[in-house]
């Protein structure tokens, strides 16, 4: 949750009130008056035309593009790369208020900065130590010498990422007890161990060391990598931490972010591993970044989303095969980010082929193609089309994989690749697809109850629905007046949240504040910024919004009588006492006359 939650609620709301969200945001971007709101390109992502909005009277920004959206804290935090706290401080010294540290969060609250704050000191130390090891002259770093070497990196590239050498297990756990740093908070920041004997070691002992950093320049884990044979794994990171949640961190995030400063991003490279990602931004592909081996997360899709929608996916040559990576990248599709996939020669990475020269890694850029056409790609490998059986299991997988083309214009466009590949008929490939499609519907009433709820849970429709109650609701829409959120079923817990608040101001006679939901849901929530998308131009006024008010309301309420008549369906069929089976009977009855009216 927010770290607003930790400051004292008076400091805050004077804070802000002192702060006026459009003279701040002014102070670092030209804004243009249309309408209700102030207008200008986003500055957090590139555009050229202008779909940042700031809107006066709720005292929040919100961008229609990238989904950017804030109080003044909030925009301050992210212009100037701070944490709350840092926002805090600005915005204090701006309006000439002094801080209430004593106010800040209670005494565990506090205790918990402390640390964090200590654990940052530690790994930035630890970087040091390790980055004056691989100068320093001595023997034991000449094998992270030599791998540099033979990994063609230059001077001022290892400089740039911070590459460092561990020598041994017991140097660093010396250097930094000779900080003063505590027991405690050297093993929980993950850069020391303790051995069977209870002695603190390195936890990268012998290494070449990859430093993790993240948005804000903090270095908040390490990667390590063996440098001879071992049954070690040849690369680990340290441990997750307050500091590190690898699902929710990206390789050089930090120095794509200061590349977005200079100059627009197009799109996106993600990688595997540390050397793709040092190999390619040496080479000249400055705009990558890496998953480091594991599969991609929501939450690394949404740090991606930030800097640009467009992402291709560089992974090495044996991906083609990996079905479950494959469907991984599916999350990038999931929010909103148009993927492509760089195929690579067989057997190479794009490490190897950066080796070869820019021009090399760019024909493979040049030749990347969208998901869906991959995944047909990466299947044709598995296959010999000239064997006739072969060519045949080929075309049914294939077939699988159009059927779930978005559009029936990308399905007709891969038909006939698939036909030009096969040399069967479009026609005949047409049929084929259609019995597939046919294969995939599967009535409802043979799903069970609770996977039947996820499924309705899971719709766009009904996932718009909500979205549009909720935004006419929270932006005071007149037709929405009357209607009670406690009527609504919600799953989500953004959702949850935002109609929570709601139903606390309409119930106390208080007035809906937008902005407020900020200090209370997660940083970069992509609910919230659907919900606050639906505040545009007259998407919630006139008779078109009103109308689509009422069928929201009125889909929801059958989404519901229909869960309720498949769970009385369920309790029927397991139910052996005849009165009880009568009662609900009665109860289905009920819930089918209600569906009948909603359908009038």
């Amino acid at each position: 949750m927010s770290a607003a939650k930790g400051l004292d609620p008076e400091f805050l709301r004077a804070l802000k009130q002192k702060n006026d969200i459009v003279e701040v945001i002014r102070s670092y971007v030209a804004l243009d008056r249309k309408g209700g709101n102030h207008w200008a390109c986003c500055p957090f992502h590139h555009e050229k035309t202008p779909s940042f909005a700031v809107n006066e009277g709720e005292q929040f920004y919100h961008c229609f593009g990238c989904g950017a959206s804030g109080d003044v804290v909030g925009f301050v935090k992210e212009i100037e790369s701070t944490d709350f706290m840092g926002a805090v401080r600005i915005l204090a010294a701006r309006a000439k208020m002094t801080v209430p540290e004593s106010n800040f969060d209670t005494e565990k609250a506090l205790l918990m900065k402390k640390k964090r704050d200590a654990m940052a000191k530690i790994m930035l130390d630890s970087a040091r130590f390790y980055l004056s090891n691989l100068y320093s002259g001595d023997s034991r770093a000449s094998a992270h010498l030599q791998y540099i070497a033979n990994r063609k990196l230059q001077p001022t590239t290892v400089k740039k990422f911070g590459l460092g050498a561990s020598l041994d297990f017991y140097d660093l756990p010396d250097y930094l007890a000779g900080k003063g740093y505590s027991r405690e908070d050297l093993i929980d920041s993950g850069v020391l161990t303790e051995s069977r004997s209870g002695r603190l070691i390195d936890s990268q002992g012998g290494r070449l060391i990859f430093p993790i950093i993240n948005a804000f320049d903090e270095v908040v884990a390490f990667g390590g990598r063996l440098l001879e044979k071992s049954d070690f794994a040849k690369y680990k990171n340290t441990k997750e931490t307050m500091l590190f949640n690898k699902s929710k961190t990206l390789y050089n995030i930090n120095l794509l972010k200061k590349l977005k400063r200079e100059e627009p991003i197009n799109n996106v490279i993600i990688v595997e591993g540390y050397m793709d990602t040092i190999s390619l931004y040496q080479a000249g592909f400055r705009n990558v970044v890496a998953s480091m081996g594991t599969s991609l997360t929501k939450d690394q899709a949404r740090l991606v989303k930030r800097y640009s929608e467009n992402v291709l996916i560089s992974y090495d040559g044996d991906f083609a095969g990996q079905k479950a990576d494959l469907r991984g990248l599916e999350i990038l599709s999931d929010e909103a980010l148009h993927v492509r996939v760089v195929p690579m020669p067989e057997g190479l990475d794009p490490d190897d082929v950066a080796k070869q020269g820019a021009d090399a890694y760019q024909k493979c850029l040049d030749a990347a193609m969208p998901l869906i056409d991959y995944k047909i790609h990466a299947t044709k490998r598995k296959f010999d089309l000239s064997k006739t059986e072969e060519k045949r299991r080929f075309v049914t997988e294939a077939l699988r994989i159009v059927s779930q083309a978005e559009s029936e214009s990308v399905k007709e466009e891969l038909l006939r690749k698939l036909h030009t590949e096969t040399g069967i008929t479009y026609h005949a490939l047409e049929r084929d697809l259609h019995n597939v499609s046919k294969e995939k519907k599967e009535p409802e009433t043979s799903l069970p109850a609770t996977k039947l709820s996820e499924a309705a849970a899971g719709t766009d429709k009904q996932k718009k629905a909500v979205r549009f109650i909720l935004a006419a609701k929270l932006f005071s829409a007149p037709y929405a007046k009357d209607y009670n959120l406690r009527n609504l079923s919600l799953e989500d817990e953004t959702d949850k949240t935002v109609a929570a608040y709601i139903i606390d101001r309409e119930e106390k006679g208080e007035r809906i504040r937008p902005s407020e939901l900020f200090e209370v849901l997660d940083e970069g929530s992509a609910e919230f910024s659907e919900i606050l998308d639906l505040n545009y131009g007259d998407k919630l006024s006139g008779e078109i919004a009103e109308r689509f008010f009422a069928d929201s309301v009125k889909t929801l309420e059958r989404e519901s009588i229909e869960r309720e008549i498949t769970r009385l369906n369920a309790a029927f069929v397991e139910e052996t006492d005849e009165s009880k089976r009568r009662e609900i009977t009665k109860q289905i009855g009920a819930c089918i006359q209600k569906r009948n009216r909603l359908k009038k």
